[in-house]
């Protein structure tokens, strides 16, 4: 009579194939996470300013001036954060225009997100700028 017993488990090798699967898979997917969160925050930070300027037009009609605070258009502070406080937000008059506006979002952290997108501005006539006019196209840059 002869008696056959039956292993049940995984081998050392199985177990190696589906480790190095996982790295490869977790080496791909991570960067391309990273890409998504940045691009939300820049979202975010967007948001927020054209919150801004939409609410000081609706102060302008009201008041037949613009505003300095951005408590008057809604924003909880001081300090003026973005929604998960990852952009600090300001308001100003306009240097190159009498009468107009420029609010500002400016990064708060110091990874790389820091020297790409560093600021968004937005002034009472629409523009969508940088500080030094190099990263302009933050404004719809995808990565």
């Amino acid at each position: 009579m002869q008696m056959r017993i039956n292993m049940r488990g995984i081998t050392l090798v199985e177990l190696l194939i589906v480790v190095v699967i996982v790295a490869i898979l977790t080496a791909v997917a991570f960067p391309n996470y990273r890409n998504f969160v940045v691009r939300a925050k820049r979202t975010e930070a967007k948001a927020a300013l054209l919150k801004a300027a939409t609410n000081q037009e609706k102060f302008y009609l009201q008041n037949q001036a613009f505003t300095g605070d951005l408590a008057n258009l809604g924003f909880s502070g001081p300090p003026f954060k973005s929604e998960s406080g990852t952009y600090n937000l300001s308001v100003a008059p306009n240097p190159d225009w009498a009468v107009d506006f420029l609010v500002t979002a400016t990064y708060t952290g110091t990874d790389s997100e820091n020297t790409k997108c560093p600021t968004f501005k937005i002034d009472g006539r629409g523009n969508r700028t940088s500080p030094d006019g190099t990263y302009a196209d933050c404004w719809t840059r995808k990565n």
